[in-house]
């Protein structure tokens, strides 16, 4: 997947959940927080993937918004 200077998030997992589903994780480029993304059909959501501790998992990302 091409990232473009101007893309807000990054996708950095997927993967086909069976039934035309899919599973993928995104990342904000600007704070690196993890979001997980499910969708089948017209169905789907997004909520901020958390630790044990219950705090948002964060990639590191490099200058240019790349994760490392």
């Amino acid at each position: 997947m091409k990232v473009k200077d101007t893309d807000r998030f990054i996708r950095i997992h997927k993967q086909g959940a069976g039934f035309g589903s899919t599973f993928e994780v995104w990342v904000d480029r600007h704070t690196g927080v993890n979001y997980a993304v499910w969708a089948s059909g017209y169905a789907g959501g997004m909520t901020v993937m958390l630790d044990a501790d219950g705090k948002p998992i964060i990639t590191e990302l490099d200058d240019y918004g790349r994760t490392k």
